[in-house]
Parts: structure tokens; C-alpha cells; sequence
């Protein structure tokens, strides 16, 4: 009887101690997953996309340093395919201030911009380099090798480096990030993160693909789905947009007849803090940007590209000062843009070219829309925050900017001009135009229209029916001397011609189909 008491004593303890030790564990076991850095693509993660983010979710506050480096080794071989030496800084920081600008700023730039002609990414420079649209020779950006978020860094590895049908391993020396509790201590390669891409790539012959931010399309970026499709595309291609936020400089030249359709225009946002100070070249005065040269700054740029489709997105420029940062540069003939928000931080919106905006948002700082181009606007959104709506510089070969019943206004107590065009850099602009065609306007000063050429007299500074925004008539009776007032009857033809975009886009009518919301 005593011999089974004392066995059910021992029975019991060992019992409790089990249970005590089962709920040690799992309680230490919560405190290790809660201390966890969840990492994207998962550790053993396959059909992963090459153009993928590397993604860390840490549990709590994190500082990203300057220092050690973040490599990926082919798993098969262990072979370095790509490095991000943190010790290098991301480019030249934007020092500018509201007006008067400090001139300086761009004087002591121009020797820290890469040599573009240095085709190895991984040397050290003054700053981080990446090849965006893929020529050596000229598409040199400076660039965030980690953008941070909350608690959550996104690792962007050089473009195009990592290929389909492969295994890689990461390895981030423990001095890049810092936590609060001391926890990170780096990860060391095959045992801590492991991924396998996907096999084959999307077929060339399908007529859409899709961009998605988490992995669950064909590309992770809009720039790896630009990079795959050829120059020449006799059927249309469509690039769709899943929502997300897409932190990316978009560039890429001599392509056609591709359409960028996001999922819904205010939850695909396609943003960067770049801008003339970050990313500087100066801009050729030829509208055609001639010797292959092109501007840098922009977050989304087009360069001689044809039969473009952006719709139903926002572009941001990312800034905390007002920068020469446009969202979207676009050159090229007979592109369209439907439904967008092209936000800058100074200017929005660079246009070369023919080109038919419609039902979009135009917001800058000031010269909000800039080019050489024949441009019509249908129903738009003019936003200033500061400066001139425009900066039309059209010769006299082409038509200017057309604007048919836009909306031009500011923010705030702000007053300023529809356009101007002053002299610059020793050029000057006698042939700009600008019509504006059953416009309400708010914000604009009585005088209209800002500085022009010395000599105006082929200027056409033209409006017609300018309304406020409750649709009373505009007190035009101030208006600058270069302007010009249309009459309903004795300028009927006119009013009729630019009112048609065929007749502004060198007989070019655009044909909307499936961007039409």
C-alpha cells in the first residue's frame, strides 16, 4: 500500500514537471518568435521571382546603419552575385530651400556623380550605383540600397542580377541593422536564408502581365517587367498593376505599345525620393534630347518610347524640400495618360513629344508641366503648391500645352500665373503655346500669365470662357498684353480646332479602348 502512495506521489510530480517544462518552452519559444526578423521570401522559399525585394520585418524599432555589407551567393556554387556596401551613401542629399535657391547646391555636385561608363556595381564609389533600363553607358542612377518603413527594411539588390532557375543565400553581417533589444546578430548564409527562383520565365508571347509587390505575379517590380519585354512589340503588351506601394525609379527608352494599367488609382502608388540633386544630368536644350543624353530625376521617366499606356496609378516624387523632381518624364509620340496622379515635389510632369493626358491630376511645386512637346490635357487637375502651373518651351514646328475644361488651382492663400516662358540659359521660347479652353482657375493672379520672351508677338498665350470654380466668369481685364482672349463668333474655328486633339497631336486622334474608367 505505501510502495503504490509513493509511486502516485512520484507519478504526480513528474506529471507537474512536465507540464512546468512543456510551458517553459512554449513560453520561451513565444519570446524567441517575438524577437524573430521575418524575413521575405521565406527561408526555403521557391518560385520566387528574380527581380524580388529582399524584405525584413523586425518585432520592434530598428536603426539601419552605416556599415557591413548585405550579399547573395549562388547557393549551387558560392559565388558572390551581388553586394550592397552600406558604407556608401545613397547619393547627393537635396540642400535646397524655398527661393532664392542655394545656387552651390548644383556648383560642387557634378564630381560625385558616378563615371558612367564604370560597369561594376559593386566597387566603391562616393555613392551607390544601379543600372535602371539596362545600358552601361548611360543609365547610371544613384540609389537606397535599403528603404526603410516602420519596422519593416526593404533590401533592393542591383537590378537584373539575380536569373530564373537558381538558388541563392543571403548574408547581412550583424552591423547593418541595430535593435532596441540588441537582438539582431545578422544572418549567416544557407542555414538562415535560403530561395529558389522561379524555373522559366513568363512566356513572350502572352499579352499581359502582372506586377505585384508580394511575389504573387509574374514580376515584384514594375522596372523587372519593363526590362523583360523587347523593344519592338507589334501587339500591344499590358503591364497590370496589382495595389501596392512600389518604391522604384521606372526608366526605359526606345520601346513600344505597352500599356501600365494599375488596379486602382489611388492604391498603386509608384514613388521615389529622387530629384536633380540625387540623380543631376544636365538636359540637352534639343527637344529630343539629343546624343542619347536624359534627364535623371524623374521617379517614372519614358524616353523615346511610342504607343505608351500609363492609367488608373499614382506617381509620386518623394521630397521633404522642393526639388527639380518630376513624377513622370515622358518623350515620345502618340503616348497616352489616363486617370493618373502625377505628384511632384517640384516639378510633376515633363512632356516631349505627342501626347493626350486625361482625367489626371498635375500637382508640383511650380512649373508643373515642362517640355518641347505637343501636349493636350482633357479634364484635368492643375495643383500648385507654389509656382507657375506651366513652362511650355514648343518651338515653332509643333503646337504647345492645350487645355480643354481642366481645372487649374492652389493650395492655401497661394497666387500665381497660368504659364510662363523667360529666357533660360540663354534660350528663348518666342513661339510658346498655351490655350486654355472652358478652364475654371482659383489662385491666379489678375495679370494671368507670368514673364515671356522679349520679343511676343508670336506668343499664344490664348484663352477662352475662363471660369471660377462656382462658374462665375473670370475678371480678365488685367490680363498680361501677350494674352489673348477668344471670341465665341469671330474665333469659332479656332476655338473648334483646338478643342480637337488631332488637330494639336499632328493629326494623331487617340484612341483610349480599355483606359477608359
Amino acid at each position: 500500500m505505501m510502495v503504490q502512495t509513493h509511486s502516485r506521489k512520484a507519478y504526480r510530480m513528474l506529471t507537474l514537471l512536465a507540464m512546468y517544462l512543456f510551458i517553459s518552452s512554449n513560453a520561451l519559444a513565444q519570446e524567441n518568435r517575438g524577437r524573430e526578423v521575418l524575413r521575405s521570401p521565406l527561408h526555403k522559399a521557391k518560385e520566387v521571382n528574380p527581380d524580388t525585394r529582399l524584405i525584413l520585418t523586425f518585432p520592434s524599432k530598428f536603426m539601419l546603419k552605416n556599415a557591413g555589407t548585405i550579399r547573395i551567393y549562388d547557393a549551387a556554387n558560392d559565388e558572390l552575385v551581388d553586394m550592397l556596401d552600406m558604407s556608401i551613401p545613397p547619393g547627393p542629399r537635396n540642400t535646397r530651400t524655398l527661393p532664392p535657391y542655394d545656387s552651390f547646391v548644383y556648383t560642387f555636385v557634378g564630381d560625385k556623380v558616378y563615371t558612367v561608363k564604370e560597369p561594376d556595381t559593386n566597387s566603391k564609389h562616393v555613392y551607390q550605383k544601379n543600372y535602371i533600363g539596362g545600358n552601361l553607358e548611360t543609365d547610371a542612377f544613384h540609389f537606397y540600397p535599403v528603404i526603410v518603413r516602420g519596422n519593416t527594411a526593404i533590401i533592393c539588390p542591383h537590378n537584373n542580377k539575380l536569373k530564373y532557375n537558381k538558388t541563392y543565400y543571403v548574408q547581412i553581417d550583424a552591423d547593418v541593422f541595430s535593435v532596441d533589444n540588441g537582438s539582431f546578430n545578422g544572418f549567416k548564409g544557407k542555414k538562415d536564408w535560403l530561395f529558389s527562383t522561379k524555373k522559366l520565365a513568363p512566356s513572350f508571347t502572352s499579352g499581359s502581365y502582372t506586377v505585384s509587390a508580394d511575389g504573387k505575379g509574374d514580376f515584384n517590380t514594375v522596372q523587372g517587367a519593363v526590362d523583360f519585354l523587347p523593344e519592338k512589340n507589334p501587339e500591344r503588351k499590358t503591364i497590370f498593376i496589382k495595389n501596392g506601394k512600389y518604391d522604384e525609379i521606372i526608366y526605359f527608352r526606345n520601346k513600344e505599345n505597352i500599356t501600365f494599367l494599375g488596379e486602382d488609382r489611388e492604391k498603386v502608388i509608384i514613388n521615389y525620393a529622387n530629384n536633380g540633386v540625387f540623380n543631376t544630368r544636365l538636359m540637352s536644350a534639343d527637344p529630343a534630347l539629343s546624343k542619347g543624353s536624359h534627364s535623371l530625376r524623374a521617379v517614372f521617366a519614358v524616353h523615346n518610347s511610342n504607343g505608351i499606356h500609363l492609367a488608373n496609378m499614382t506617381l509620386r516624387s518623394l521630397g521633404e524640400k522642393p526639388a527639380q523632381a518630376e513624377a513622370l518624364l515622358i518623350l515620345g509620340q502618340r503616348n497616352i495618360v489616363s486617370h493618373v496622379n502625377i505628384e511632384g515635389s517640384g516639378d510633376a510632369l515633363q512632356a516631349t513629344g505627342t501626347i493626350y493626358v486625361t482625367n489626371s491630376k498635375i500637382q508640383g511645386f511650380g512649373d508643373n508641366v515642362l517640355g518641347y512637346g505637343s501636349v493636350f490635357f482633357n479634364s484635368c487637375d492643375f495643383v500648385s503648391t507654389y509656382g507657375p502651373h506651366l513652362w511650355v518651351r514648343n518651338t515653332q514646328s509643333n503646337h504647345g500645352n492645350v487645355l480643354l475644361n481642366c481645372t487649374l488651382r492652389t493650395i492655401g492663400d497661394v497666387k500665381t500665373t497660368i504659364a510662363r516662358a523667360p529666357n533660360s540659359n540663354g534660350f528663348s521660347y518666342p513661339y510658346v503655346e498655351a490655350v486654355l479652353i472652358d478652364c475654371q482657375l482659383d489662385g491666379i493672379v489678375p495679370e494671368g500669365w507670368g514673364k515671356v520672351a522679349d520679343i511676343p508677338d508670336n506668343i499664344r498665350y490664348w484663352e477662352y470662357n475662363s471660369t471660377t470654380l462656382d462658374g462665375k466668369p473670370v475678371d480678365v481685364s488685367r490680363r498680361h498684353p501677350a494674352s489673348r482672349q477668344l471670341d465665341k463668333e469671330k474665333d469659332a474655328e479656332l476655338i473648334k480646332n483646338y478643342s480637337n486633339p488631332a488637330y494639336i497631336l499632328d493629326g494623331w486622334l487617340p484612341d483610349l479602348g480599355d483606359l477608359k474608367f
